[in-house]
């Protein structure tokens, strides 16, 4: 009965070692979160203009553009990133549009309305 309960303690102690292995593997690899980076359209000054208009971040993240003052505003990137586009314009304040980039690249953009004045910026995402 002694044997018994030892080997059973054995392989329960064994078990548990090789579970804690296996989870501790999938833990070590698990992907980062992805970040959402905020975009103003319309900076606080009061300036045609996105702020900030170059942000920089990783494939996966998320770009939140929000509409903050003279509005409207819109997003239109050209070519092959035109399917990122909200062409509709944004008329209320803390109205959003949120893109998800997941491949490499320099991705351009501007504000139809405000083109003219120089609101344009820019996605890089590494």
């Amino acid at each position: 009965m002694k044997l018994i309960s030892s080997v059973s303690r054995s392989l329960s102690l064994a078990l548990c070692a090789v579970v804690l292995v296996i989870g501790s593997f999938f833990m070590a690899v698990s992907p980062a979160a992805a970040d959402t980076v905020t975009v103003k359209m319309g900076a606080d000054s009061g300036m045609l203009a996105f702020e900030p208009s170059t942000v920089t971040i990783k494939a996966g993240d998320t770009v939140k553009w929000v509409n903050n003052k003279l509005p409207p505003h819109n997003i239109v990137f050209e070519g092959d990133a035109a399917n990122k586009s909200h062409d509709q314009l944004m008329f209320s304040p803390g109205e959003s549009y949120e893109v998800t980039f997941d491949a490499p690249g320099t991705y351009s953009y501007y504000c139809s309305p405000h083109r003219g004045a120089g609101m344009a910026g820019k996605v890089v995402v590494q």
